[in-house]
């Protein structure tokens, strides 16, 4: 009976020992399928005001409740990424890594240009929810891919630096939402920014191409999946064997927790910046709004950039427990301070950035540490089920954060909220460092990972 190829272990030495040209083109090439991913949901958060807007005008009600109707637009996105992430995350173990990639990017590409041509609030909530599926199978096809295929030694970086850049496509949507102010009405004909915004996003479907040419299924998978048809105990991409192994059941446990603190975050908070803005700039023309919500979004971004690219430098060298401990807890002092002070747009040109840094940090540690917590025949299964069914629990974040925002000032319920970060710094303390071990396998008996991967 042949045994899953193990993953090598980190090794001593240079981080780029035994990186090739193809190791270079998975990281790319996935990345670019995460990035252009991230660049949507950015389109989404910058121009989900002014489209729902202009579909609920002449409703005075509906008008004076946007907050909830953009909550509700979130909500249905956050719930279809969940699903996406369960479903293509078990189809990814099945058939495929790369044929899993190409099916998320079109679904994702294909209802984004969908979301221009919608005419109701309805109608254009079920298409968010439709690109969610697609948003949330690209992470855990993306980040397997890229664990399964470069060295040890290369593994936190290569996917640190994959989540990192997923940051460049948050930064180009908002440069986009710059050339394309969502509020502008008549922007291309008789079509509002908004409508074009989303156009636009139609276009990553074109990384179809290198993604079918370039990219192969990692022999770690091959293997797993052979080992799975000898062995029909051990099936590939099983919810059920996540929670039947005693092993794979705490890791997932403590993936769920990590993974809802950081959700709830960034998506019940941090993604309203664009509200804050709006609300520190109130009685500002519309246009002086948008360029600064694009502005501050796009340094927001850097922000991020910067902060995912610290995390994954202190996951390398230091510790991977280390590094989300800082990440949350530098995550709730900003984002309370964030809430509480900004007022004016230069505030948001630098408050925004270090908001950023923060939320979007503990992020590289999900595609650095997801990956390294089950075997290559639950790989993908995990990674999704962690990344992604956490969304069902912080979809109705925004929902809530509105509702509250009745209740309270929209600042205070946002800095209410952000106690949701003491949730991943609890769950720490159980968690396991995977810092310098190979992806574990549980088909080989101990020691063999090492001895065969060196």
């Amino acid at each position: 009976m042949t045994a899953p190829l193990p993953t090598a272990p980190e090794k001593k030495g240079s981080v780029f020992d035994g990186v090739t040209f193809y190791h270079w083109m998975v990281v790319i090439v996935a990345s670019a399928g995460w990035l252009f991913d991230c660049m949507d949901q950015r389109l989404f958060v910058l121009a989900r005001e002014s489209a729902l807007k202009e579909m609920l005008a002449g409703n005075a009600d509906a008008l004076a409740n946007l907050k909830a109707y953009i909550g509700t637009a979130t909500t249905s996105m956050i719930l279809g990424w969940a699903t996406g992430g369960i479903i293509f995350g078990m189809m990814s173990d099945k058939i495929g890594r790369v044929k899993t990639m190409v099916a998320t990017l079109l679904t994702y590409s294909i209802f984004t240009g969908l979301c221009g041509l919608a005419h109701s609030w309805q109608v254009f909530t079920l298409y968010r929810f439709l690109v969610g599926l697609g948003v949330g199978g690209m992470f855990g096809a993306a980040t397997t891919l890229v664990a399964e295929s470069v060295p040890g030694n290369f593994r936190s970086m290569a996917l640190g630096s994959l989540q990192a850049l997923s940051a460049t496509g948050n930064i180009m949507g908002s440069a986009i939402s710059i050339k394309i102010p969502p509020g502008m009405e008549n922007f291309w004909g008789d079509m509002a920014g908004w409508r074009v915004l989303f156009f636009v996003g139609i276009l990553p479907a074109i990384l179809v191409a290198p993604i079918v040419i370039f990219l192969r299924e990692p022999e770690a998978w091959k293997q797993a999946r052979q080992h799975a048809r000898e062995d029909s105990s051990r099936s590939m991409g099983s919810v059920r064997d996540l929670f039947a192994h005693r092993r794979w059941r705490h890791h997932t446990i403590i993936g769920l927790l990590l993974g809802v603190s950081g959700m709830v975050g960034l998506w019940g908070i941090g993604f309203f910046s664009p509200e804050l803005v709006s609300e520190a700039l109130k009685g500002e023309p519309q246009e002086v709004v948008d360029r600064v919500r694009s502005i501050g979004t796009l340094l927001q971004d850097v922000g991020s950039f910067t902060g995912m690219l610290t995390f994954t430098f202190v996951a390398s060298y230091l510790s991977r427990r280390i590094a989300f401990l800082g990440a949350f807890a530098l995550c709730l002092v900003t984002t309370i301070f964030v809430f509480y002070s900004l007022n004016s747009a230069s505030d948001a040109y630098w408050m925004l950035p270090m908001m950023g840094f923060a939320q979007l940090a503990v992020f590289a540690g999900y595609s650095i540490y997801f990956p390294e917590l089950f075997p290559t025949r639950l790989r993908g299964t995990g990674v999704g089920f962690c990344y992604n069914t956490v969304r069902y629990l912080a979809a109705p974040a925004p929902m809530l954060l509105g509702y509250l925002s009745r209740a309270m000032s929209f600042r205070s319920a946002a800095i209410v909220m952000a106690f949701i970060y003491v949730v991943g710094m609890v769950a720490l303390i159980w968690a396991p460092e995977t810092k310098g071990q190979p992806l574990p396998e549980e088909d080989l008996p101990a020691g063999a990972a090492d001895k065969l991967a060196s």
